[in-house]
C-alpha cells in the first residue's frame, strides 16, 4: 500500500486533484479532506524519501502550481519529506493541528514568499548598513512581513524573504527594479514566488 506524501494544506475546494511531475516519480496529486482542510498528497512507496535535487524541485513546483490554479490559492506549505501511511493517520493530524492551520492559513491569505539577495561587486566597498537600511525603507512598506536569511558570504550585503500581497506583487517587482538602477556596484537576486514557507510555523509529525 503506498504512503502520502504532503505538499500542503489548503481550504478544501474542487479543482485539487491534478496531472503533474511529483515526489518520488508520481504523476498526479490529490486532496486527503477533514472538514473545510485539506492536504494536497501524491502517493509515494517510501516514508523517508531522499531529498534529491529534483524531488525537491518538484516539491516546489507542486506548491507553485497549487497556489497559481483557478486565480490562486492560499497555501500552508509543508517542509519536504512530510509523509503519511494512510488517510486516517494524516487526517488525525489534521482534527489535531485544525486550530493552528486555520491561524496560519489567516495569517499568510493570499500572499506569496519573495527573495532578495544583494551581493556586492568583487572589491566594491559598500556601507552595508546604509544599504540595507535604503532597501528596507523602500520594501518593507510595500510587504506584510519579512525574515532575515543567514549572510553565507562576505559578499552578501542583505538576504531576505519577504511575505507579499498578490496585490501588491507588481509595486514590489518595481521597487526591486529601481533598487537595481540605484546602486552600480551591487547585484540583486530576486527569486519567488514561492509559498510562503518562511512566514509558517506549524510543525507537525509524520505518521
Amino acid at each position: 500500500m503506498s504512503n502520502r506524501y504532503v505538499y500542503g494544506i489548503v481550504e478544501s475546494d474542487e479543482g485539487l486533484a491534478f496531472e503533474t511531475d511529483a515526489v518520488g516519480g508520481a504523476d498526479r496529486v490529490y486532496p486527503v479532506e477533514h472538514r473545510r482542510l485539506a492536504a494536497v498528497v501524491s502517493d509515494i512507496d517510501t516514508t523517508e524519501p531522499e531529498e534529491t535535487d529534483e524531488d525537491a524541485k518538484r516539491h516546489d513546483e507542486v506548491l507553485r502550481e497549487l497556489m497559481e490554479r483557478d486565480g490562486g490559492r492560499t497555501v500552508v506549505p509543508m517542509q519536504f519529506g512530510m509523509v503519511f501511511e494512510s488517510d486516517r493517520a494524516l487526517k488525525n493530524v489534521l482534527r489535531g493541528a485544525r486550530p493552528a492551520f486555520r491561524r496560519t492559513m489567516n495569517d499568510v491569505e493570499g500572499t506569496v514568499e519573495l527573495g532578495v539577495k544583494v551581493v556586492r561587486e568583487e572589491d566594491a566597498d559598500v556601507d552595508r548598513e546604509a544599504v540595507v537600511e535604503d532597501v528596507s525603507e523602500r520594501l518593507e512598506s510595500i510587504a506584510d512581513g519579512s525574515v532575515e536569511n543567514g549572510l553565507f558570504s562576505d559578499r552578501l550585503v542583505l538576504n531576505r524573504s519577504y511575505l507579499v500581497d498578490r496585490d501588491d506583487r507588481e509595486a514590489f517587482d518595481e521597487a526591486v527594479a529601481t533598487l537595481e538602477e540605484s546602486y552600480d556596484d551591487l547585484i540583486f537576486k530576486y527569486s519567488g514566488p514561492f509559498a510562503p514557507y518562511s512566514f509558517v510555523d506549524v510543525h507537525i509529525g509524520a505518521q
